[in-house]
């Protein structure tokens, strides 16, 4: 042992002699000490420090986000395992609030808190590799990575899955020069950590396994049987979920890995390249692939062990890219790459001139502001309305707090014991959490199967039927209407006649104008007779965002199954400013709309000359366009705005 001792501090000192004299060989990861790690200390802590405050200062405004909010539900329901996750993150998610109050904050405290933990350790696995200065700047690019710095904001598994990526990483460095017991329990440790957080760190264990037996110090390793006791240990963490696939006709597993990928080749894979350079930021991006190229013929075994680790899974993803989902977000799942990288960033970055390291420091600065931006974007009630109508409008966390108080009031005017029903488990687990009701029955919806949460909501009972489960008690039942795509939305409400029967008038919600949509029906009976819907509507002319005179022309069409529409007003800014001539011809609608029964097809378009001539308090600028649509059943219908330009 004391003659691999000497030779790993040999082919330390060569590494960083290397660095030191990159014209001779200079291989990425290997360093030299200098003498400003005092400097990089202080540079970290300062960072650490104010990233965690303006985590802090978000997580506190910032709305619940939907899978944040399942999370919690999850938590509510304690289980060793779930139908779309391991148990941990709903484990963690029942910690804060048990803490700290059914508020978002204490819901997301056990992650920040972790979060906090991935760059300390980012500077603890790169200073003993490297040395100090080395340590404290990787330690920095862990907290300015976008990816990494916005760790804990939101309640999900990613920050637990980083502390439990950088464990092993850390232990299989200490493997390559000594297995130890200490080493060992670090890498059980950080093996059933990863094994209790997702599926997805199947990929981090399945990557280290090859890069070290791709090592002859990493082949040693794994013929101590310390080391694979600790691979036993982090193994038996996958116990819970292979024992809820076992129970559950592997419902997990199928939709992890075959119901939510197509697994044909698609050509948008291609596209990770670019999302990949953006999230990272561009410098970085191409610093991170600089170091794994490099770091393959490193003169440590740690050096070529993070190279092989971290562009193998970056690698993995890229090529996964181009036969998995394309609809869901994916862009983290390379994040456990970049992280192995990070170690070898600051022996790249040394042969890097000035200028180019300056501004890969600043670009990674302006990157994580600008994510932290985001959800402060998204945590401001004004800011959501004003972005209405542009595509980052941050859907999946506006609208909430508005529902819930609008179910409050029309549950203060039904009689008491009206229970909520929810059509899909975002709005159930949303308005679950603000009214502190963990048991709210949710319809069929696509939304449930499409994220893997039916057959979970199956196994609690909380899957509604709809008629069959109907009951003489008075219930609401909460649609949430842009949850599904305009073409598909009749579908869904004939879908929900044949659930409940026809639908009363109902209470619409529209939150930032009508981006966030919700209909409220406020069920005392079983109804009986032709489907009736909410209203549709289209306007044709003027386009979004179009740029008008005081005078211009509203034209379209408007219908309501069952009963049909009254009359068609125009709104601005949710001011009535003219009344259509409702009931022209609107010839072939219904055969684009094939369930529509509208009794007064196709007579449902409408036009309305506007003139704001005379109306002072609508000036030149901005306005909302809207319509307000009146049906034959008494119902009244404030349809989505779109933007206007008056000149």
């Amino acid at each position: 042992m004391r003659e691999d001792g000497v030779g790993q501090r040999g082919l330390r000192e060569e590494g960083r002699a290397d660095i030191a004299r990159p014209g001779l060989r200079g291989h990425a990861g290997d360093i030299a000490l200098t003498d400003d790690a005092g400097f990089q200390r202080q540079l970290f802590w300062a960072l650490w420090a104010g990233v965690l405050l303006l985590k802090l200062i978000v997580a506190a405004r910032l709305p619940l986000f939907v899978d944040e909010a399942f999370y919690w539900q999850e938590g509510q329901h304690l289980a060793a395992a779930y139908s779309d996750l391991p148990g941990l993150t709903a484990w963690l998610t029942r910690l804060g609030v048990a803490l700290g109050g059914e508020h978002p904050f204490a819901l997301r405290a056990p992650f920040l808190v972790i979060a906090a933990l991935v760059p300390l350790l980012m500077v603890r696995i790169t200073a003993r590799e490297f040395g100090p200065r080395h340590g404290w700047q990787a330690g920095c690019f862990a907290l300015l990575l976008p990816l990494a710095g916005t760790l804990g904001l939101l309640a999900l598994p990613d920050a637990m899955m980083a502390l439990a990526t950088l464990l092993c990483v850390d232990a299989g460095a200490r493997l390559l020069r000594e297995v130890s017991a200490a080493s060992a329990l670090e890498l059980a440790l950080g093996l059933t950590l990863g094994a209790l957080s997702h599926y997805r760190f199947i990929a981090v264990i399945g990557v280290g396994f090859i890069a070290l037996l791709l090592l002859a110090d990493g082949r040693n390793a794994l013929r101590d049987v310390r080391v694979w006791i600790a691979i036993a240990l982090g193994a038996s963490a996958w116990t819970p979920l292979v024992a809820w696939n076992l129970g559950n006709a592997d419902a997990g597993l199928r939709f992890q890995l075959v119901d939510r990928h197509p697994w044909a080749f698609h050509a948008d894979g291609i596209a990770f390249i670019a999302i990949q350079a953006l999230l990272v930021t561009p410098l970085l991006f191409a610093a991170l692939a600089h170091a794994s190229w490099r770091g393959r013929h490193g003169a440590l075994p740690a050096t070529r062990y993070l190279a092989l680790l971290g562009g193998l899974v970056v690698l993995g993803f890229f090529t996964l890219g181009f036969f998995a989902d394309t609809e869901r977000v994916s862009f983290h799942w390379p994040l456990p790459g970049y992280l192995a990288l990070i170690p070898l960033l600051p022996g790249v970055l040394a042969l890097w001139p000035r200028p180019l390291r300056a501004a890969t420091w600043l670009l990674a600065a302006l990157g994580l502001l600008a994510m932290l931006g985001y959800y402060v974007a998204a945590s401001t009630p004004q800011t959501r309305a004003r972005a209405a109508a542009e595509k980052w409008y941050p859907a999946n966390f506006a609208g909430w707090d508005e529902l819930a108080d609008a179910v409050r009031r029309q549950r203060e005017r039904m009689p008491p014991g009206t229970r909520v029903i929810a059509d899909n488990f975002k709005v159930g687990a949303e308005l679950g959490f603000a009214l502190s009701d963990a048991d709210i029955p949710v319809l069929d919806h696509p939304l449930n199967h499409k994220h893997g949460r039916a057959p979970q909501l199956d196994l609690w009972g909380l899957s509604h039927r709809g008629g069959t489960d109907w009951s003489a008690s008075p219930t609401l039942l909460v649609v949430g209407v842009t949850e599904v795509s305009y073409k598909h939305l009749l579908d869904r409400y004939h879908a929900l006649c044949d659930m409940v029967g026809p639908l009363p008038p109902p209470t619409m919600l529209n939150v930032d104008h009508g981006r966030q949509r919700f209909a409220l029906f406020a069920l005392d009976r079983r109804r009986e007779g032709p489907c009736t819907t909410p209203a549709m509507a289209w306007i044709d002319a003027p386009a979004g965002a179009a740029t008008v005179g005081r005078k211009f022309e509203v034209t379209g069409w408007a219908f309501k199954d069952g009963v049909g529409l009254e009359r068609v007003e125009i709104l601005i800014d949710g001011r009535p400013v003219a009344s259509a001539d409702y009931g022209r011809e609107y010839a072939g609608l219904q055969k684009d709309w094939p369930p529509s029964n509208d009794p007064q097809h196709p007579y449902v378009g409408f036009a309305a000359p506007v003139d704001l001539e005379a109306v002072e308090s609508i000036g030149p600028g901005r306005h909302w366009l809207g319509l307000r649509l009146h049906g034959r059943d008494g119902s009244i219908e404030d349809w989505s705005e779109q933007p206007l330009q008056l000149r």
